[in-house]
């Protein structure tokens, strides 16, 4: 391995990056790390109930759940002498971090989840120069993001310009619409929860979310929103946060999600109008 220059990538093999560390390639001190082992990459175990009928065939099935996203990556690490294999243990031992770290394996669709450490790192020295190695962490929420953030953002409905009287021919019909609505594209295989930013001043704004069947999931807000001060309303946690305090009690309504493989419209609704009132929609496409 010795020669390679920092960066090469090899032919066959797919980059995985934990926190500051990229395995499948050769690093800046010339440590080429191998990835030989992603498992649990594909898929996280289920949880689900059965529960036998009574005088007839089979059971009832119970709904089906992932658990969290449990994954081991091994494989070895050729450096060029000891001192840099030694120093490559402690880059391992830092990003198998204690805290949310990012997991990032660069497929044709580059995909993401936050983990943490949960087994031992180990770390082998079969030689002075390589070492076989093994890290175990755990993603919480087991779907695989996106890396690219989507974000879509739409002001309150309106019209302004079009006919002032008196009118004089030839006319001209001039006007600017505002539709008040933000779309949102999940073309993933499991549904994501976004994160709707709502910017004041506004009184009493509300979200009706709008799907391809023609359903509507309406989330209310009954508070005001001072100018400058914003609300942010995660879907998946089912948190609502203005300036660090916890607005939860005024928010109402069915928390929306977009489903895989659709387009949702957001749209944003309010009894006052201002122009600088805003709604942001924030997300990444997700899969199992």
């Amino acid at each position: 391995m010795g020669g390679l220059q920092p960066g090469f990538r090899f032919k066959d093999a797919i980059p995985i990056q934990l926190g500051d560390l990229t395995f499948g390639q050769v690093d800046e001190e010339g440590v080429h790390w191998h990835c030989g082992t992603d498992d649990g990459w594909d898929s996280p175990d289920v949880r689900t109930q059965f529960t036998q009928r009574e005088a007839a065939h089979g059971a009832w099935a119970g709904p089906v759940y992932f658990n969290e996203r449990v994954i081991t990556l091994a494989g070895k690490a050729f450096a060029p002498d000891a001192p840099t294999l030694d120093r490559a243990i402690e880059r391992l031992q830092e990003a198998a971090s204690l805290t949310d770290t990012t997991l990032t394996v660069y497929e044709s669709i580059p995909k993401q989840c936050t983990v943490r450490r949960s087994g031992k790192v180990l770390a082998n020295r079969l030689t002075g120069t390589v070492l076989d190695w093994s890290v175990m962490v755990t993603a919480a929420d087991p779907r695989r993001y996106g890396t690219d953030l989507r974000q879509q953002s739409t002001a309150l409905p309106s019209t302004s310009g079009g006919l002032t009287a008196p009118l004089t021919p030839p006319l001209t019909v001039s006007a600017t619409t505002v539709a008040g609505e933000a779309s949102a594209t999940n073309e993933g295989s499991i549904a994501v929860h976004p994160v709707l930013t709502i910017t004041g001043p506004v009184p009493a704004p509300r979200i009706p979310v709008v799907y391809p069947d023609g359903s509507v999931r309406t989330l209310s807000y009954s508070d005001t929103i001072a100018a400058g001060e914003q609300l942010v309303i995660d879907t998946d946690a089912h948190t609502v946060m203005l300036g660090g305090a916890s607005r939860r009690r005024y928010l109402s309504g069915d928390w929306p999600d977009i489903p895989p493989k659709s387009t949702v419209a957001f749209q944003f609704r309010a009894d006052a109008y201002n122009p600088t009132t805003m709604l942001t929609v924030t997300w990444r496409p997700a899969w199992m």
